[in-house]
């Protein structure tokens, strides 16, 4: 079977950024609406994707495992203006509207459970379903982590698919690298992987766990890249890297491996606490959109018809087809 991943929220709201200033809040949000469903729509006539599924945020489990986790994110909108706080209202309405309509009035799979994110969602569906075929479309680079021979991710901001063998534009062209002028790969995931959970991840606020640490060693010092080569034996350059300790500003002491172990946790979708994983897997389980709902495609018109998504009614028959697609598929639960 071949599954489409979709990162809602990410996917839904990264359009906002890309909408002209001049642009009014209606238009915003047709065009987020326009890029999720033509970004699908791109993946499903491309990979023949039998079956949608879209997975939505909860109250993350890390924030009570790490309280620092994504605090920087915390929107203060009395710096708002009015006209922003209007816009932001209008988003998150068109939002849950958009949502409801997939779960209530679709065959598609709408997945989220109240203490998991959707990388989370996507993760474990990935780890259910091991010998199928996986499309994430999302622009966050967390996913490339999850990159193998059967998982893939498509960018429907940057219109780029990135697989093992490197980014491909949508004619399946390797992208050259502005810089390097080569082209633009991808490297070993797991070794990007453990660099991240090493070097922390500024955006969702989680902290280094080697501040300064060198990717290559020296003669005198051990790098990451010596370190990730000792990883399966755990000899000297590893445990020289994980026994260093280190001060932060508040003058508190941390050893690297129960900072790397924390950020592992946090970062590596799949090194989740057991209680989430079961959780989410419960959850997936009893998701998954097996019953059908008739009338799609009418729903489809008149939801088209609201936001005055013109181009793609035009091509609805297209869309109403995934739309319209239950999951047929079976769940790994080993």
């Amino acid at each position: 079977m071949h599954y489409a991943l979709i990162d809602t929220a990410n996917t839904f709201f990264r359009a906002r950024h890309i909408a002209s200033r001049n642009n009014d809040p209606w238009e915003k949000v047709g065009m987020a609406l326009h890029l999720t469903l033509s970004s699908v729509n791109q993946v499903v006539r491309k990979f023949g994707i039998d079956h949608v599924i879209f997975c939505l945020e909860g109250r993350s489990w890390r924030k009570d495992h790490y309280k620092p986790y994504k605090a920087n994110r915390k929107l203060d909108e009395s710096a708002m203006t009015e006209a922003e706080v209007e816009e932001n209202k209008m988003f998150w309405e068109t939002y849950d509207m958009f949502t409801t309509f997939l779960r209530e009035k679709t065959n598609v799979s709408v997945l989220r459970h109240e203490r998991a994110e959707a990388d989370d969602m996507i993760a474990r569906f990935i780890h259910l379903h091991p010998n199928d075929k996986h499309y994430i479309i999302s622009s966050d680079t967390d996913f490339v982590q999850l990159i193998n021979e059967n998982v893939y991710q498509y960018n429907g901001i940057t219109n780029q698919f990135i697989t093992l063998d490197g980014y491909h534009d949508d004619k399946g062209r390797l992208i050259v690298d502005k810089k390097t002028k080569e082209n633009k790969t991808l490297g070993d995931p797991q070794f990007h992987l453990f660099e991240k959970c090493m070097r922390g991840d500024a955006t969702d606020n989680i902290f280094s766990a080697y501040p300064g640490v060198r990717t290559k060693g020296s003669k005198n010092k051990v790098g990451l890249i010596e370190a990730y080569a000792d990883r399966t034996k755990q000899g000297f350059n590893w445990n020289n890297i994980m026994l260093q300790r280190w001060v932060d500003h508040d003058g508190v002491e941390h050893r690297v491996r129960d900072c790397y172990e924390r950020n592992r946790t946090l970062i590596d979708l799949t090194a989740q606490p057991e209680e989430i994983k079961n959780l989410v897997d419960g959850s997936i389980c009893n998701s998954v959109r097996i019953n059908t709902t008739p009338q799609v495609g009418v729903h489809f018109m008149r939801f088209c018809g609201k936001y005055e998504l013109t181009k793609i009614s035009e091509n609805a028959e297209a869309y109403a087809k995934w739309l319209n697609n239950p999951y047929k598929g079976s769940l790994c639960t080993n």
